[in-house]
Parts: structure tokens; C-alpha cells; sequence
């Protein structure tokens, strides 16, 4: 018997309110730690969705949420530059649109064979991202400005906008651990603050996946009644998720992250 027979058996509502719950807590686990859609994807799959349409409908489902996370992340957002803000949105923009157009056009499955490899090595990178950004940036000192007191920038910084470009691709094709990628990116890039790092990846999530969904919907992928329920639920477990995130230490925060990466490679490893 099928996951949608299955539910069936349950009542009219089972349906409605498994998509409600898996929502709601991909909004929460977006907001601290992304991999939200691991969530999504499999409900819709089981409640009749093929997959192809369950992607694209996930991809929808999830995106309220990350508007909804960067709402809780306004005070971390206001303290970046401006300028760094929208040199960032229009990279994650073009990369979404880039990654949606490559969904609709080859086939999913070549993809999903790497996404548990990525998603290990996505993980390994943010858990060792601390200890190989010390190791990469020179020394204090040798700044410009022969200020003494202050350290140079990590090596990997100039590589922030062409990851960010890469892994927005990845976001607008596949969006199952996005959140993982972009953490992992700003990681090795320097950026030592967690909370700024996650409002950061909340804000060019949601840039990304607005754009990849417009064309998932001028593609007629997207199944609209589960899209709306989830995109509610979503949104307001997003709300929730970054206030939480916000309020819990540094240490677990990114304990949480390296936890929900590692299980979801070994989910995808299982899936085959």
C-alpha cells in the first residue's frame, strides 16, 4: 500500500495536517540550521505527489519561510553593508534562475546521485570551517593600513561571491540542504559570527528561491492546494525557528547544523 493510500485509510485530514507539520517544521529547521526540505519533499511524496512536481512544489512550500527567518534576522541584517546585501541578492538571484533552468531541462536523477556526496562534504567543510579559516588567514598585523591590531582578511575571501554563485545554482536545482552549503561557504570564507553567517543564508535563500520558483511555475511543475498550505506553515515555523535560533549559544546552534547535515547524507545514502 502506498504512503497516499496510507493516509486515505487515516481520514480525509491525515493528508492536510502531515503536510501542515512538515511545513511548519521545515520553516523551524531552515531558520537554524537549513536542510528544510527534507522534510517537504518526502511529504509530498507520500501523500501522492511524483517527484518531479514534489521538487518543484518543495522548492515553493519552503521559501515564505526563509522571508519569515530573515524577519527574525532583521537586527543581524541591518549591520551588514548595503552594498554587500545587493551584490549578494543579484548573485543568488542569477544562480537560482540558472539552477531552476537546469532542473527543467536535464534529468533529475544524474543530480541526485551527487547530493549525498555534497551534502557530506558540505557538512565536513562547515564543521571544519573554524579551525581551517585560522589556519588560512595571515597573520595579525599585516592588514593594510599597517594597523597592527588588525588581522588581514582569510585567504578564501575572495572566493565568497563565486561560491556563492555555484552554491545558488545548486539551491535553484535541488534546494535539500542549501542551507548546509551556504553556512559551509561562509564559514571558509570568514564570516566567525554564527548568527550573522545564518542570516546571511536565510536572506540568499529566499532571494534564490523566489526566483527558481517563478520559473518552476511558468513551468507548470508547482501542485498549488499543498504549495499554499505549506508556504503558510512554513513561514510562520520560519518566524519561529530564527527567534529560536537567535537565543540558543553559538556552540549549539552549530552543533545542530553539523547534526542535521550528517543525517541528512546518511537519509540520501539510504535512498540510494
Amino acid at each position: 500500500m502506498s504512503g497516499a493510500d496510507q493516509l486515505a485509510a487515516w481520514g480525509p485530514l491525515a493528508a492536510p495536517a502531515l503536510l501542515a507539520l512538515a511545513g511548519f517544521a521545515a520553516g523551524v529547521l531552515n531558520a537554524m540550521a537549513g536542510g528544510g526540505s527534507f522534510l517537504t519533499f518526502p511529504a509530498l511524496v507520500f501523500t501522492g505527489v511524483p517527484p518531479i512536481a514534489a521538487n518543484a512544489t518543495s522548492a515553493l512550500a519552503v521559501s515564505p519561510g526563509y522571508l519569515g527567518s530573515v524577519w527574525g534576522f532583521r537586527p543581524e541584517l541591518a549591520a551588514l553593508d548595503r552594498r554587500l546585501l545587493r551584490r549578494e541578492a543579484l548573485v543568488s538571484a542569477a544562480g537560482g534562475l540558472c539552477g531552476a533552468g537546469l532542473l527543467l531541462v536535464t534529468p533529475a536523477q544524474v543530480f541526485s546521485g551527487l547530493v549525498p556526496w555534497l551534502l557530506l562534504f558540505a557538512t565536513v567543510l562547515f564543521a571544519l570551517g573554524p579551525t581551517l579559516v585560522r589556519w588560512m588567514a595571515p597573520a595579525a598585523g599585516t592588514g593594510s593600513g599597517g594597523d597592527a591590531d588588525a588581522p588581514a582578511p582569510p585567504r578564501l575571501a575572495r572566493w565568497r561571491t563565486p561560491g556563492l554563485l555555484l552554491v545558488s545554482v545548486y539551491g535553484g536545482y535541488f534546494n535539500g540542504g542549501l542551507g548546509i552549503l551556504l553556512m559551509a561557504l561562509y564559514t571558509l570564507v570568514g564570516e566567525a559570527r554564527i548568527h550573522t553567517a545564518n542570516a546571511l543564508k536565510n536572506f540568499n535563500s529566499f532571494v534564490l528561491s523566489i526566483l527558481s520558483v517563478v520559473a518552476f511555475a511558468l513551468a507548470g511543475a508547482i501542485v498549488w492546494p499543498q504549495a499554499v498550505l505549506m508556504m503558510v506553515c512554513a513561514t510562520a515555523g520560519g518566524f519561529a525557528g530564527a527567534r529560536l535560533a537567535r537565543r540558543l549559544p553559538a556552540s549549539w546552534v552549530r552543533a545542530l547544523v553539523i547534526a542535521t547535515g550528517l543525517l541528512m547524507s546518511v537519509a540520501f545514502f539510504l535512498r540510494g
